[in-house]
């Protein structure tokens, strides 16, 4: 039976293990750390405490198994600091924490999918825990070597930001695995050359005149798919002679892409083939995902078409520009995708 104060009834070190669901030697370590005291002994020497332990007790039980120190449970308890300060400190600390081993389960995923060498693992760990300011740098050692030079261009001030990756601040594991894919493709010294081919062949037509055939669009890339992507819908075949009106159509929608000069429709499928390079599109669907935008349509079927129906067709010279081949049109902010960079 419990003895009594004036207070009420106290309780043993037994006693609050019961009450509390801690374990006598839990209950006997919170007591020595002076977290509850007792409010007097037995003639034996045996702690007894009031009730007021017992509420104490299991706000100690709570916030440890909430992960708080136990510095910081004494000052609780002892009112030293307010709950909600605590309480708002820890689960900014768990989201630290949650963002953490979101990024490590990204990071096993991928290697799951990958089954990366040990020194690839280490990599892509690299990679994934980069800091944002560590990103920028490396999206930005990209850029700079696509652009150098033709960066003071407007078209090109728009064509970068279009092409910068944005890993948000609390990622989902596919952006996750996205980022670190993309970052590898682009420290890829044979991308990056290959980007900065593009580039430069846009810079040299990029003084073309205005006046734009209505309805056409200012990109390559949009232009062929837009005049070309009807063909492929009907499964006319590049060679037949149901192709004759579509390759005329590219001949004069897309020679100012290409420049004055013979041969343009050799030269046009030899622009083409090199936009249709796969490792473009895999960044720009990998842009996609980082940036959480819609996954652009890939126009990987009509550019394919497009260079076989013109190699199929004969070699004429060039007519006159049906429109010009302006700044490619980008997309804003608003999440729609990125842009058919180097079109």
């Amino acid at each position: 039976m419990a003895a009594m104060d004036d207070s009420g009834p106290l309780h043993s070190i037994g006693e609050l293990a019961r009450r509390t669901g801690l374990t006598v030697k839990a209950v006997r370590y919170y007591s020595d750390r002076g977290i509850v005291t007792p409010a007097g002994r037995t003639p034996a020497g045996y702690r007894r405490y009031t009730a007021d332990a017992v509420a104490r007790l299991e706000l100690v039980r709570t916030l440890r198994e909430l992960g708080v120190d136990l510095e910081t449970v004494r000052e609780v308890v002892a009112r030293e600091r307010p709950l909600s300060d605590v309480a708002a400190e820890h689960a900014a600390a768990l989201d630290v924490q949650i963002r953490v081993l979101r990024l490590r389960r990204a990071v096993l995923a991928a290697a799951a999918e990958r089954g990366p060498e040990p020194e690839e693992l280490t990599l892509v760990h690299q990679l994934a825990r980069l800091s944002e300011e560590e990103r920028a740098r490396l999206v930005r050692a990209f850029l700079d070597d696509v652009f150098h030079g033709l960066a003071a261009d407007p078209a090109f001030t728009g064509i970068m930001r279009s092409l910068s990756p944005e890993l948000p601040e609390d990622p989902e594991p596919g952006q996750v695995r996205a980022w670190v894919e993309l970052a590898e493709l682009a420290g890829d010294p044979g991308f990056r050359a290959y980007m900065r081919q593009l580039a430069e062949e846009h810079a040299a037509r990029a003084g073309r005149p205005e006046g734009a055939a209505p309805g056409v669009s200012r990109d390559l890339t949009a232009t062929v798919v837009q005049l070309a992507g009807p063909a492929v819908a009907a499964g006319v075949v590049p060679g037949g002679e149901g192709a004759a009106p579509f390759v005329a159509a590219l001949e004069a929608g897309c020679a100012p892409f290409v420049g004055p000069g013979a041969d343009v429709r050799t030269r046009l499928a030899r622009r083409l083939e090199r936009l249709n390079d796969p490792r473009r599109e895999r960044y720009l669907r990998l842009l996609a995902t980082v940036n959480g935008w819609q996954e652009p349509p890939s126009p990987a079927p009509v550019l394919d078409w497009t260079v076989r129906a013109l190699d199929a067709a004969p070699v004429t010279t060039a007519r006159s520009p049906a429109m010009p081949d302006g700044p490619p049109v980008m997309p804003d902010r608003s999440g729609r995708g990125p842009a058919p960079a180097g079109g």
